[in-house]
């Protein structure tokens, strides 16, 4: 093709915002956008300050390819914790600190609560007073109703705001110093390779990196490669084919599958939002990876877990220990007895399954995570045999405590994906009713690509990490052309097996 052959007239169109196709990993715009970004940056690594505002420029363009105009939101975020950070760095006096602190929380969970919780907040309220009405037979209480305001929801939202709210308190704690160019601030909230899905990275482990030179060794380059290729592959040919095919079939009419079909479905909605979700983390951390900055991990084979405290150890790391320091050790943590602690446990949790989504579904999965930690710290305080995780117990102890564990997992994600309660209703009583086992030979039959991808992801997820450790290294160690030609093949074969669109990351909601 020669140059004169483009249609260089549907630039601007690519480049311009649309609500039905945002800008995602895996999609082939942002592969070739990024190539394109990464020949420029390369030409910035020892010029720290050109460098961070041509990656904020980028970012924010990102942004802009993700959520429209709602990227000036993220901006506005930036701009009023950068000066509240300031502020807080310039005074001493702890009522003040105290009151910028404060601030800071009301317009960062003010926008939260209005962008992701207004409707069902207002929707709560409207039916208690129904049945406040009907108690009291106040028949202008009873007929109270909301319609609900089409509110957009931000992509990430959940995530910069998080980020945003842990650089203020830190600074409160004094564990960090405040920025002092705004540029640096917009650099650190908005970096593209975690902003719209996570990981939640902290200012103290990220900031320290912003000012060194960029330098990508041939081992970190490999690394890189390696994890985005893990990315590609989990979201694009297990995660999608797996919930297209199968899983979201299930979920939208249970009734229609026996129970044999409903509990698959469920263990296949289990490896479906991990691999989505790790994938987006591998994506994220590799590319950000080849970009000179190292994010720590965000999962760690989390169904190898022996408990439900190991669990949340491993799964979605970021988000956890968040709220262990931002949230659970506010609240007490452990230091204010027994009783304390279980309670604390279960709000916790509760607030991170309202963090999810605005819906009861959310927060009853949340107390459900809440209610399996608050017993599992009591049994380990009362009985010996219980312990913290799959390490310190035998190997048969171990693995019947991953098989619990993980059944315990799937359950609450029955209640995280399901529409309603009626839909979870509908599969457990298919999987306690209607088991049918007998079908097993058919369900095979009738789906060998979904149980290819599904033994092939669980077996790949309970690899050991030697092994997986082994593969990583043997492509860091290999030749470029050999990494390319890796690279291409994955390319190819995700081009096979994806679906028409590329699919939404599910945590682009939240």
């Amino acid at each position: 093709m020669k140059l004169a052959d483009i249609d260089f007239s549907k630039i601007p169109e690519l480049l311009k915002y649309h609500p039905d196709s945002p800008m995602l990993f895996g999609s082939g715009l942002f592969f070739f956008l990024f190539i394109g970004f990464l020949l420029i940056y390369m030409a910035f690594r020892r010029q720290a300050k050109w460098r961070i505002l041509y990656v904020t420029l980028f970012s924010l363009f990102f942004y802009y390819k993700s959520s429209g105009i709602w990227f000036l939101l993220l901006i506005f975020t930036a701009t009023s914790d950068f000066l509240i950070g300031r502020a807080l760095e310039n005074t001493t006096r702890r009522g003040v600190r105290k009151a910028l602190v404060a601030l800071s929380l009301c317009i960062d969970l003010g926008m939260l609560a209005y962008f992701k919780y207004f409707n069902f907040i207002l929707n709560s309220l409207a039916g208690i007073g129904q049945e406040i009405g009907k108690w009291f037979g106040i028949e202008a209480l009873e007929q109270l109703a909301y319609q609900p305001v089409n509110i957009f929801l931000p992509v990430g939202i959940s995530f910069f705001t998080f980020q945003s709210i842990s650089y203020i308190i830190d600074i409160y704690r004094r564990r960090i110093p405040a920025l002092r160019a705004w540029i640096d601030y917009v650099f650190y909230v908005s970096f593209f390779p975690q902003l719209v899905v996570g990981p939640i990275v902290r200012a103290r482990d990220f900031i320290p990196q912003m000012y060194k030179h960029t330098f990508v060794s041939r081992e970190e380059f490999g690394e890189g490669l390696f994890l985005v290729i893990c990315g590609l592959v989990k979201k694009t040919v297990i995660s999608d084919y797996i919930s297209l095919n199968f899983v979201d079939r299930v979920f939208d009419a249970p009734l229609l599958y026996t129970g044999l079909e409903n509990l698959m479905a469920v263990y296949g909605y289990a490896l479906q939002i991990y691999c989505d979700f790790s994938g987006y983390s591998d994506m994220a951390i590799g590319i950000a990876l080849l970009l000179g900055f190292r994010f720590n991990i965000n999962f760690d084979s989390p169904y190898r877990s022996a408990t439900i405290t190991e669990f949340w150890r491993r799964w979605h790391i970021s988000l956890s220990s968040w709220l262990k320091d931002y949230l659970y050790i506010p609240l007490g943590g452990n230091r204010k007895g027994n009783v304390r602690t279980y309670v604390n446990l279960f709000i916790t949790m509760l607030l991170g399954g309202l963090w999810h989504g605005a819906s009861v579904l959310f927060i009853f999965w949340g107390g459900l995570h809440g209610a399996a930690l608050a017993t599992h710290k009591f049994a380990m305080k009362h009985f010996p045999g219980f312990k913290s995780t799959g390490a310190e117990m035998s190997p048969w102890r171990r693995a019947v405590g991953i098989v619990v564990t993980f059944n315990l997992v799937c359950l609450a994600w029955l209640f995280f994906r399901a529409r309603s309660f009626q839909t979870v209703k509908e599969m457990l009583g298919q999987i306690t009713t209607d088991f049918h086992p007998e079908v097993f030979p058919q369900f095979v039959a009738g789906y060998k690509g979904v149980c290819f991808l599904l033994l092939a992801g669980y077996l790949l997820h309970f690899t050991p990490g030697r092994l997986t450790g082994y593969v990583r290294g043997g492509l860091t160690r290999s030749p470029l052309l050999v990494q390319a030609m890796i690279l291409a093949v994955v390319v190819f074969v995700v081009m096979q097996v994806k679906s028409a669109g590329v699919q939404p990351f599910i945590y682009f909601q939240f």
